[in-house]
């Protein structure tokens, strides 16, 4: 507590009183369909790419919306898998294609006219050769008022996190999700997924030795 001038001490606010700190959530499986649905219904074909390879690649928002059209293809052919250096780390992370996303990449491709030397997410703002993270960010707060969620409890690392913490669930693997994040350290990968010690203590009870 602060003092004032008459010697009387005051109560001052907590900056954060009321506002979500720390991370944000994952979807749920169900919220994604949602999303991805409103897009298709809606010929949305820009943004249900974009949503699809950002929960695909798991890269952060820096690197999903600096990608070129020759990041993801081979002989004029969207690859299964793709390497991209990240912006962060400096260090290449590898990721996987599914051919949902694909299907959806090709037709945004198509649609925009893009060629391989093209940002695949090109801004429509002439001093931005491609969408920054801001408008990747408004982007999806739209997403996630269209599926009639909280957008506060959501951001872009949301997306990044999403099929991660699924994976993470499913088989306890840290060190796969490490390699996919592109972490470099195991100790980040347990912070980013928020793993505790009930988490420990679960695959500790499923061990018999």
């Amino acid at each position: 507590m602060d003092a004032t001038p008459s010697g009387r001490s005051h109560h001052r606010e907590p900056w954060n009183k009321g506002k979500l700190t720390g991370q944000k959530a994952p979807f749920k499986p169900k919220d994604v369909w949602a999303m991805r649905a409103r897009m298709q219904q809606e010929h949305r074909t820009r943004e249900l790419a974009l949503l699809n390879l950002g929960m695909g690649s798991k890269l952060r928002g820096c690197d999903l919306v600096a990608l070129r059209v020759r990041d993801l293809q081979h002989g004029g052919q969207l690859a299964p898998r793709a390497i991209v250096t990240q912006h962060k780390t400096g260090r290449p992370v590898q990721f996987e294609i599914t051919p949902p996303t694909r299907a959806s990449v090709q037709a945004w491709i198509v649609e925009a006219r893009l060629k391989p030397e093209d940002y695949l997410f090109p801004s429509r703002i002439h001093r931005s050769p491609h969408i920054c993270t801001r408008q990747y960010a408004r982007m999806l707060r739209q997403w996630v008022r269209d599926a009639d969620l909280d957008w506060t409890a959501y951001g872009t690392h949301s997306i990044r996190r999403t099929k991660a913490a699924l994976i993470y669930q499913k088989t306890k693997n840290l060190r796969a999700v490490q390699l996919l994040l592109g972490h470099s350290k195991l100790e980040s990968t347990v912070r980013y997924l928020g793993v505790d010690v009930h988490d420990a203590l679960e695959i500790s009870e499923q061990t018999e030795i």
